[in-house]
């Protein structure tokens, strides 16, 4: 069963008209130096490219009021990797930490979501400063997680 999230406010899929608020939460969450390499939120078309179609949520009230995203990507255009998709899940900077199930929601919508596309395998690069979204993934994870020391702020990389 997928959480609550805040009264009036329902996990639903995201389209176009979303997208000045999704990108306004995505930058808020680049903002913080823990969610991303990238510096920048892309534009629409960018973002409508580079992400799966059917699988793109926003928690939010039918008022318009947004309280997070999520969705998935191609982890490899390779063949071999066909089953395999990278997810996100954004808060707005208001709801973080508040306990409202907001990221709990998102993300197990998105794994029904996957799950019932033939997607087999769900990964997410998570940075160490990133507290919320470690407990989070860790609560859903069905596989051992492996450790990336090297967070956005670290002053050692990892050399692929």
């Amino acid at each position: 069963m997928t959480p609550p999230v805040p009264a009036g406010a329902s996990v639903r899929p995201m389209f176009r008209e979303d997208w000045p608020d999704v990108r306004d939460i995505y930058q808020a969450g680049i903002d913080t130096g823990q969610a991303t390499f990238d510096s920048v939120a892309p534009d629409w078309d960018r973002f409508d490219t580079s992400w799966l179609p059917g699988h793109r949520f926003v928690a939010a009230t039918r008022e318009d009021q947004f309280f997070g995203w999520a969705a998935a990507s191609a982890a490899s255009a390779r063949p071999a990797y066909s089953g395999v998709v990278e997810h996100f899940v954004y808060i707005a900077a208001a709801a973080r930490g508040m306990g409202m199930g907001i990221g709990k929601a998102l993300l197990e919508t998105l794994i029904k979501s996957t799950e019932s596309h033939g997607i087999g395998t769900i990964q997410a690069s998570v940075f160490p400063e990133n507290e919320a979204s470690l407990r989070l993934h860790f609560l859903h994870r069905r596989t051992p997680a492996t450790h990336r020391p090297d967070g956005p702020r670290s002053t050692e990389r990892a050399v692929a």
